[in-house]
Protein backbone atom coordinates (compact mmCIF):
# COMPACT_ATOMS: atom_id res chain seq x y z
CA UNK A 1 0.00 0.00 0.00
CA UNK A 2 1.24 3.33 -0.87
CA UNK A 3 0.69 6.36 1.60
CA UNK A 4 3.35 8.80 0.62
CA UNK A 5 2.06 11.72 -2.14
CA UNK A 6 5.02 14.48 -4.17
CA UNK A 7 7.95 15.10 -5.10
CA UNK A 8 9.38 18.16 -3.44
CA UNK A 9 7.20 17.98 0.02
CA UNK A 10 5.72 15.28 0.56
CA UNK A 11 3.12 13.55 2.67
CA UNK A 12 2.39 10.29 4.56
CA UNK A 13 -0.32 9.24 6.00
CA UNK A 14 -0.76 6.27 8.47
CA UNK A 15 -3.88 5.10 10.70
CA UNK A 16 -7.29 3.69 10.58
CA UNK A 17 -10.45 4.74 11.17
CA UNK A 18 -10.77 2.34 14.73
CA UNK A 19 -7.28 2.45 15.26
CA UNK A 20 -5.25 3.69 18.41
CA UNK A 21 -4.61 7.11 15.94
CA UNK A 22 -4.29 8.45 12.66
CA UNK A 23 -1.47 10.79 11.50
CA UNK A 24 0.36 12.14 8.88
CA UNK A 25 4.62 12.66 7.81
CA UNK A 26 4.92 16.20 6.23
CA UNK A 27 8.64 16.06 4.78
CA UNK A 28 10.54 18.41 2.36
CA UNK A 29 9.12 21.63 4.18
CA UNK A 30 11.57 24.37 4.39
CA UNK A 31 12.48 25.63 8.08
CA UNK A 32 11.37 28.87 9.29
CA UNK A 33 7.54 28.92 8.86
CA UNK A 34 5.61 29.51 12.04
CA UNK A 35 3.39 27.05 13.10
CA UNK A 36 0.13 28.64 14.07
CA UNK A 37 -2.00 25.98 16.36
CA UNK A 38 -4.63 27.54 16.40
CA UNK A 39 -5.25 27.95 12.91
CA UNK A 40 -4.15 24.17 12.49
CA UNK A 41 -7.10 23.45 15.55
CA UNK A 42 -9.41 26.05 13.04
CA UNK A 43 -8.99 24.12 10.07
CA UNK A 44 -9.88 20.73 11.42
CA UNK A 45 -12.83 22.19 13.29
CA UNK A 46 -14.21 22.79 9.47
CA UNK A 47 -13.86 19.28 9.03
CA UNK A 48 -15.74 18.11 12.43
CA UNK A 49 -19.07 16.69 12.31
CA UNK A 50 -21.96 19.52 13.07
CA UNK A 51 -25.83 18.21 14.07
CA UNK A 52 -28.13 16.64 12.20
CA UNK A 53 -26.18 17.44 8.93
CA UNK A 54 -23.34 15.22 10.00
CA UNK A 55 -22.52 12.00 11.79
CA UNK A 56 -22.82 11.73 15.55
CA UNK A 57 -19.44 10.18 16.05
CA UNK A 58 -17.42 13.58 17.05
CA UNK A 59 -13.78 13.47 17.67
CA UNK A 60 -11.87 16.83 19.00
CA UNK A 61 -9.15 15.86 17.08
CA UNK A 62 -6.42 17.14 19.71
CA UNK A 63 -3.49 16.70 17.56
CA UNK A 64 0.25 16.60 18.88
CA UNK A 65 3.63 17.68 16.70
CA UNK A 66 5.55 15.25 17.45
CA UNK A 67 9.05 16.40 15.53
CA UNK A 68 9.77 18.93 12.75
CA UNK A 69 8.81 22.07 14.98
CA UNK A 70 11.69 23.90 17.24
CA UNK A 71 10.63 27.14 18.99
CA UNK A 72 7.30 27.62 17.15
CA UNK A 73 8.87 27.22 13.44
CA UNK A 74 9.45 24.30 11.17
CA UNK A 75 13.26 22.94 11.69
CA UNK A 76 13.50 21.42 7.57
CA UNK A 77 13.11 18.02 8.84
CA UNK A 78 10.51 15.74 8.71
CA UNK A 79 6.94 17.11 10.92
CA UNK A 80 5.06 14.25 12.66
CA UNK A 81 1.34 15.18 13.52
CA UNK A 82 -0.69 12.50 15.60
CA UNK A 83 -4.33 12.75 16.31
CA UNK A 84 -5.83 10.08 18.86
CA UNK A 85 -8.56 8.39 17.73
CA UNK A 86 -10.70 8.13 21.28
CA UNK A 87 -14.60 8.02 20.22
CA UNK A 88 -14.93 4.81 19.29
CA UNK A 89 -17.66 1.89 18.84
CA UNK A 90 -16.41 -0.94 16.68
CA UNK A 91 -19.16 -3.63 18.06
CA UNK A 92 -21.01 -1.62 15.21
CA UNK A 93 -18.49 -3.80 12.77
CA UNK A 94 -16.88 -6.83 14.68
CA UNK A 95 -20.25 -8.27 15.54
CA UNK A 96 -21.83 -8.22 12.06
CA UNK A 97 -21.31 -10.92 9.27
CA UNK A 98 -18.47 -9.99 6.80
CA UNK A 99 -21.02 -7.70 4.42
CA UNK A 100 -19.53 -5.20 1.68
CA UNK A 101 -21.27 -2.24 2.27
CA UNK A 102 -22.51 -0.98 -1.61
CA UNK A 103 -20.59 1.88 -2.58
CA UNK A 104 -17.39 1.46 -0.13
CA UNK A 105 -13.90 -0.31 -0.22
CA UNK A 106 -14.55 -3.27 2.14
CA UNK A 107 -14.96 -5.80 -0.92
CA UNK A 108 -11.72 -4.62 -2.89
CA UNK A 109 -9.76 -4.35 0.02
CA UNK A 110 -10.04 -8.14 1.40
CA UNK A 111 -9.53 -8.93 -2.51
CA UNK A 112 -6.64 -7.05 -1.85
CA UNK A 113 -5.46 -7.51 1.72
CA UNK A 114 -6.71 -10.70 2.21
CA UNK A 115 -8.62 -10.47 4.76
CA UNK A 116 -5.70 -9.20 6.73
CA UNK A 117 -7.05 -5.66 6.52
CA UNK A 118 -8.65 -3.76 9.66
CA UNK A 119 -12.30 -3.55 8.40
CA UNK A 120 -13.68 -1.57 11.12
CA UNK A 121 -15.47 1.72 10.11
CA UNK A 122 -13.75 1.60 6.80
CA UNK A 123 -10.34 0.69 8.14
CA UNK A 124 -7.61 3.08 6.20
CA UNK A 125 -9.82 3.85 3.27
CA UNK A 126 -11.85 6.01 5.81
CA UNK A 127 -12.82 9.91 5.65
CA UNK A 128 -11.53 9.80 9.18
CA UNK A 129 -7.48 9.72 7.98
CA UNK A 130 -8.66 13.27 5.99
CA UNK A 131 -8.26 14.90 9.19
CA UNK A 132 -4.46 14.23 9.04
CA UNK A 133 -4.80 15.40 5.82
CA UNK A 134 -5.93 18.83 7.17
CA UNK A 135 -3.64 18.99 9.71
CA UNK A 136 -0.61 18.56 7.51
CA UNK A 137 -2.42 20.89 4.80
CA UNK A 138 -3.26 23.04 7.14
CA UNK A 139 1.07 23.97 7.82
CA UNK A 140 1.31 23.98 3.58
CA UNK A 141 -1.63 26.33 4.09
CA UNK A 142 1.04 28.37 6.37
CA UNK A 143 3.57 27.95 4.24
CA UNK A 144 1.41 29.69 1.25
CA UNK A 145 0.53 32.35 3.34
CA UNK A 146 3.93 33.89 3.06
CA UNK A 147 3.86 34.10 -0.35
CA UNK A 148 0.23 35.68 -0.68
CA UNK A 149 -1.08 32.76 -2.05
CA UNK A 150 -4.45 31.92 -0.63
CA UNK A 151 -6.61 28.89 -1.30
CA UNK A 152 -10.76 28.93 -0.68
CA UNK A 153 -13.48 26.34 -1.52
CA UNK A 154 -17.05 26.39 -1.81
CA UNK A 155 -19.92 23.98 -1.79
CA UNK A 156 -21.28 25.16 -5.49
CA UNK A 157 -24.04 22.59 -5.38
CA UNK A 158 -25.22 20.43 -2.94
CA UNK A 159 -28.77 17.78 -3.35
CA UNK A 160 -29.85 20.13 -6.80
CA UNK A 161 -29.25 23.32 -4.83
CA UNK A 162 -26.68 25.79 -6.38
CA UNK A 163 -24.71 28.63 -5.24
CA UNK A 164 -23.19 31.56 -7.04
CA UNK A 165 -19.73 31.38 -8.63
CA UNK A 166 -16.83 33.03 -7.35
CA UNK A 167 -16.62 36.99 -8.55
CA UNK A 168 -14.30 38.66 -6.41
CA UNK A 169 -11.74 35.91 -5.50
CA UNK A 170 -9.53 37.05 -3.30
CA UNK A 171 -12.57 38.36 -0.44
CA UNK A 172 -14.75 35.36 -1.27
CA UNK A 173 -11.47 32.86 -0.48
CA UNK A 174 -11.14 35.31 2.42
CA UNK A 175 -15.13 35.10 3.26
CA UNK A 176 -15.18 31.13 2.98
CA UNK A 177 -12.40 30.95 5.02
CA UNK A 178 -14.10 31.98 8.20
CA UNK A 179 -17.16 29.95 7.51
CA UNK A 180 -17.98 26.71 8.70
CA UNK A 181 -20.85 25.67 6.24
CA UNK A 182 -18.88 27.15 3.04
CA UNK A 183 -21.17 28.87 1.01
CA UNK A 184 -21.16 32.39 -1.15
CA UNK A 185 -24.80 32.87 -1.36
CA UNK A 186 -25.57 32.67 2.16
CA UNK A 187 -29.56 32.66 1.29
CA UNK A 188 -29.08 29.00 -0.37
CA UNK A 189 -27.45 27.57 2.71
CA UNK A 190 -30.46 27.28 4.76
CA UNK A 191 -31.82 25.32 1.35
CA UNK A 192 -28.77 22.88 1.44
CA UNK A 193 -29.40 22.37 4.96
CA UNK A 194 -33.13 21.69 4.78
CA UNK A 195 -31.93 18.95 1.65
CA UNK A 196 -29.29 17.22 3.40
CA UNK A 197 -31.28 16.74 6.74
CA UNK A 198 -34.40 15.11 4.67
CA UNK A 199 -32.37 12.54 3.27
CA UNK A 200 -31.31 12.21 6.65
CA UNK A 201 -34.29 11.46 7.98
CA UNK A 202 -35.41 8.86 5.30
CA UNK A 203 -32.10 6.91 5.93
CA UNK A 204 -30.09 8.18 2.55
CA UNK A 205 -27.99 10.60 1.76
CA UNK A 206 -27.15 13.35 -1.00
CA UNK A 207 -23.71 14.64 -2.50
CA UNK A 208 -22.61 18.02 -4.60
CA UNK A 209 -20.08 19.94 -6.45
CA UNK A 210 -16.89 21.60 -4.60
CA UNK A 211 -15.49 24.59 -5.87
CA UNK A 212 -12.06 26.10 -5.52
CA UNK A 213 -9.94 28.94 -6.05
CA UNK A 214 -5.76 29.51 -5.57
CA UNK A 215 -5.48 33.22 -5.53
CA UNK A 216 -1.92 34.64 -5.83
CA UNK A 217 -0.14 31.86 -7.35
CA UNK A 218 2.87 32.85 -9.53
CA UNK A 219 2.79 31.98 -13.68
CA UNK A 220 5.10 29.47 -15.10
CA UNK A 221 4.48 26.52 -12.72
CA UNK A 222 3.91 22.63 -13.75
CA UNK A 223 4.96 20.47 -16.85
CA UNK A 224 3.68 20.17 -20.41
CA UNK A 225 2.58 16.20 -19.55
CA UNK A 226 2.77 13.85 -17.61
CA UNK A 227 3.44 16.79 -14.35
CA UNK A 228 1.00 19.18 -15.17
CA UNK A 229 -0.40 21.35 -13.36
CA UNK A 230 -4.30 19.32 -13.85
CA UNK A 231 -2.67 15.94 -13.28
CA UNK A 232 -0.85 16.73 -10.06
CA UNK A 233 -3.79 18.35 -8.60
CA UNK A 234 -6.19 15.31 -10.13
CA UNK A 235 -4.03 12.74 -8.54
CA UNK A 236 -4.33 14.72 -4.81
CA UNK A 237 -7.52 15.32 -5.47
CA UNK A 238 -8.37 11.99 -6.85
CA UNK A 239 -7.10 10.20 -3.29
CA UNK A 240 -10.29 12.41 -1.40
CA UNK A 241 -13.16 9.84 -0.16
CA UNK A 242 -16.20 10.48 -2.53
CA UNK A 243 -14.24 12.03 -5.10
CA UNK A 244 -15.41 10.98 -8.22
CA UNK A 245 -14.63 13.91 -11.08
CA UNK A 246 -12.15 16.77 -11.36
CA UNK A 247 -12.83 19.61 -13.81
CA UNK A 248 -10.79 22.70 -14.45
CA UNK A 249 -12.26 26.00 -15.52
CA UNK A 250 -15.62 25.38 -17.36
CA UNK A 251 -14.02 21.75 -17.99
CA UNK A 252 -16.93 19.80 -19.44
CA UNK A 253 -19.08 23.10 -20.09
CA UNK A 254 -16.59 23.93 -22.39
CA UNK A 255 -17.39 21.11 -24.91
CA UNK A 256 -20.70 22.79 -26.28
CA UNK A 257 -18.84 26.21 -26.61
CA UNK A 258 -16.79 27.31 -29.97
CA UNK A 259 -13.31 27.97 -30.07
CA UNK A 260 -14.37 31.70 -30.06
CA UNK A 261 -15.97 31.58 -26.97
CA UNK A 262 -13.70 28.94 -25.12
CA UNK A 263 -10.20 30.67 -25.68
CA UNK A 264 -9.02 33.29 -22.79
CA UNK A 265 -8.25 36.19 -24.73
CA UNK A 266 -5.48 37.95 -23.40
CA UNK A 267 -5.05 41.82 -22.63
CA UNK A 268 -2.14 44.67 -20.87
CA UNK A 269 -3.42 45.79 -17.35
CA UNK A 270 -1.66 47.87 -15.35
CA UNK A 271 1.53 46.65 -17.31
CA UNK A 272 0.54 43.02 -16.61
CA UNK A 273 -0.50 39.83 -18.95
CA UNK A 274 -3.87 38.49 -17.89
CA UNK A 275 -6.72 37.60 -19.91
CA UNK A 276 -10.41 38.60 -19.93
CA UNK A 277 -12.01 35.43 -18.97
CA UNK A 278 -10.49 32.33 -17.08
CA UNK A 279 -12.53 29.55 -18.76
CA UNK A 280 -9.17 27.40 -18.76
CA UNK A 281 -8.98 27.91 -14.63
CA UNK A 282 -5.34 29.17 -15.07
CA UNK A 283 -3.50 27.02 -16.44
CA UNK A 284 -2.48 26.43 -20.27
CA UNK A 285 -0.40 24.13 -21.43
CA UNK A 286 -0.63 22.06 -18.28
CA UNK A 287 1.60 25.42 -16.66
CA UNK A 288 -0.09 28.63 -14.76
CA UNK A 289 -0.50 31.57 -16.57
CA UNK A 290 -0.66 33.38 -13.35
CA UNK A 291 -4.74 34.19 -13.42
CA UNK A 292 -6.26 32.17 -10.47
CA UNK A 293 -6.21 28.42 -10.66
CA UNK A 294 -10.34 27.32 -10.38
CA UNK A 295 -11.45 23.52 -10.24
CA UNK A 296 -14.58 22.06 -9.21
CA UNK A 297 -14.52 18.13 -7.84
CA UNK A 298 -17.73 16.10 -7.57
CA UNK A 299 -18.61 14.84 -4.50
CA UNK A 300 -20.83 11.19 -4.33
CA UNK A 301 -23.47 10.53 -1.57
CA UNK A 302 -22.06 8.91 1.42
CA UNK A 303 -22.23 5.40 0.66
CA UNK A 304 -23.14 4.72 3.88
CA UNK A 305 -26.88 4.50 4.31
CA UNK A 306 -29.82 3.21 6.37
CA UNK A 307 -32.35 1.54 3.92
CA UNK A 308 -31.78 -2.01 3.06
CA UNK A 309 -29.49 -2.78 0.20
CA UNK A 310 -28.79 -6.06 -1.80
CA UNK A 311 -24.92 -7.43 -0.78
CA UNK A 312 -23.15 -10.15 -0.41
CA UNK A 313 -21.07 -11.97 2.45
CA UNK A 314 -17.78 -12.15 1.12
CA UNK A 315 -16.29 -15.17 3.42
CA UNK A 316 -19.40 -17.10 3.09
CA UNK A 317 -19.83 -16.24 -0.61
CA UNK A 318 -23.20 -16.13 0.00
CA UNK A 319 -25.87 -13.45 -1.37
CA UNK A 320 -27.40 -10.93 1.71
CA UNK A 321 -29.09 -7.85 2.57
CA UNK A 322 -27.36 -5.03 4.71
CA UNK A 323 -29.50 -2.94 6.98
CA UNK A 324 -26.51 -0.68 8.17
CA UNK A 325 -25.33 -0.03 11.81
CA UNK A 326 -23.03 2.53 13.54
CA UNK A 327 -22.50 6.30 12.72
CA UNK A 328 -22.76 8.09 9.20
CA UNK A 329 -23.01 11.25 7.52
CA UNK A 330 -26.32 11.59 5.49
CA UNK A 331 -23.49 14.16 3.14
CA UNK A 332 -19.80 14.75 3.08
CA UNK A 333 -19.81 17.50 1.20
CA UNK A 334 -19.61 20.74 3.84
CA UNK A 335 -17.10 18.65 5.59
CA UNK A 336 -14.82 17.63 2.16
CA UNK A 337 -14.48 21.74 1.58
CA UNK A 338 -11.25 21.62 4.04
CA UNK A 339 -10.19 18.44 2.95
CA UNK A 340 -10.07 19.82 -0.31
CA UNK A 341 -8.57 23.20 0.84
CA UNK A 342 -5.65 21.27 2.65
CA UNK A 343 -4.53 18.96 -0.49
CA UNK A 344 -4.48 21.49 -2.77
CA UNK A 345 -2.09 23.32 -0.57
CA UNK A 346 0.10 20.30 -0.43
CA UNK A 347 0.29 20.40 -3.70
CA UNK A 348 0.74 24.33 -4.46
CA UNK A 349 3.90 23.90 -2.11
CA UNK A 350 5.06 20.79 -3.77
CA UNK A 351 4.67 22.47 -7.48
CA UNK A 352 6.38 25.96 -5.98
CA UNK A 353 8.96 24.01 -4.80
CA UNK A 354 9.98 21.51 -7.41
CA UNK A 355 9.87 25.07 -9.80
CA UNK A 356 11.64 27.19 -7.56
CA UNK A 357 13.84 25.01 -4.87
CA UNK A 358 12.94 23.60 -1.53
CA UNK A 359 13.72 27.24 0.17
CA UNK A 360 11.22 29.29 -1.80
CA UNK A 361 8.38 28.80 0.79
CA UNK A 362 11.08 29.93 3.59
CA UNK A 363 9.61 33.45 4.97
CA UNK A 364 11.30 36.76 4.00
CA UNK A 365 13.28 37.97 6.64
Amino acid sequence: MKNTFGTSVQMTIFGESHGRAIGAVLDGLAPGIEIDHEFIAGQLTKRRPAGKISTSRIEQDEFEILSGVHNGKTSGTPIMIVIPNKNLKSTDYTESPRLARPGHADLTANFKYHGFEDFRGGGHFSGRITAAVVAAGSIAALALKNKGITVGTHIKACAGIHDRSFADIKDDINTLNGMNFAVLDSEIAAAMVEKIELAASEGDSVGGILETAVYGFPAGVGEPFFDSVESELSHALFSIPAVKGVQFGDGFGMTIMRGSEANDEFEVRDGKIITKTNRNGGVNGGITNGMPIIFSTAIKPTPSIYKPQHTVDYEKRENAELRLKGRHDPAIIHRARVVQDSMTALVMCDLLCQRFGTDYLMPEK
